[in-house]
């Protein structure tokens, strides 16, 4: 299966870390009751200096001037790509391909993840293009804040996008730009400079959204459902036929399509 990478390099300064671990499927370990809560504690003040920006369009010449309606003109770095890769592909929430898709792939991503950056880079395009595109599989995001602050933002602003049927443009445009986990990176001023590199997605209205009550009912249900479903890391994937839980995918790396393609086909894809 082509790898996509060579359509979707990462754009930033930062590489990511490589998976020193061989036969572990993830980079990322930890409690997520206890990261989820200490990012809760640090968050509270973020949220309300949020909230001021946003509303009142905020001081910094970064949130001024903002375009009512994202799209690809002075967009940030891979917008063009992500523009591409997902057009005409139906998204519904949080979901994305047609409803009717025999097999569903459900996948717990941190949006400041560098282990998740690599696999919605190299291998997520190829099963847009190879399996999603053609109506054989559906994918369902879970945005999951467990690594720290920053997670807490861009799951925000993803289910905040997802609110237009947009996150997976908005979290692709993320992972192209990413930085450097738990060094304050993603902001609101990040935030509003992928939402309007994002065609048709109302920029204003995500930005205010985010801080919703149904934005954080949203968060609430992706955290307590990787508390069920046991998910210690990112990225974790589940796939299987639709209408029934899947089955995690056991990879070597965040960079294993053939486990990945291994466990569609095996579900009917």
């Amino acid at each position: 299966m082509p790898s996509g990478k060579a359509s979707r390099q990462r754009r930033q300064t930062v590489a990511p870390p490589p998976v020193r671990s061989k036969g572990a499927p993830r980079g990322r370990q930890a409690s997520p009751r206890v990261l989820i809560g200490a990012a809760a504690v640090v968050v509270i003040a973020a949220i309300g200096i949020g909230i001021a920006v946003a509303t009142s369009g905020g001081s910094s010449s970064s949130l001024a001037n903002l375009p009512t309606v994202g799209s690809l003109t002075n967009a940030l770095p891979g917008a063009a790509a992500v523009n591409a890769l997902f057009e005409g592909i139906p998204q519904s929430g949080t979901t994305l391909g047609r409803s009717s898709a025999p097999v569903t792939m459900e996948e717990f991503i941190d949006p400041q993840c560098p282990y998740c950056q690599q696999f919605e880079t190299v291998v997520l395009p190829s099963l847009v293009k190879d399996y999603v595109r053609s109506g054989h599989l559906k994918i369902e995001m879970q945005p999951w804040a467990f690594i720290g602050p920053d997670s807490v933002t861009g799951q925000a602003a993803e289910l905040a996008a997802a609110r237009q049927n947009k996150v997976f443009d908005f979290a692709e445009v993320l992972y192209d730009n990413q930085r450097e986990e738990n060094t304050g990176w993603l902001t609101t001023s990040m935030v509003a400079a992928v939402a309007r590199s994002v065609p048709g997605l109302l920029v204003h209205e995500l930005l205010t959204e985010r801080n919703s009550g149904a934005v954080k009912a949203a968060q609430k249900q992706v955290d307590d459902l990787a508390i069920v479903r046991k998910v210690t890391g990112t990225p974790t994937l589940f796939v299987g036929k639709t209408g029934t839980q899947g089955t995690e995918v056991q990879m070597e790396s965040s960079t294993d399509a053939a486990a990945v393609v291994a466990a569609i086909k095996a579900a009917g894809g």
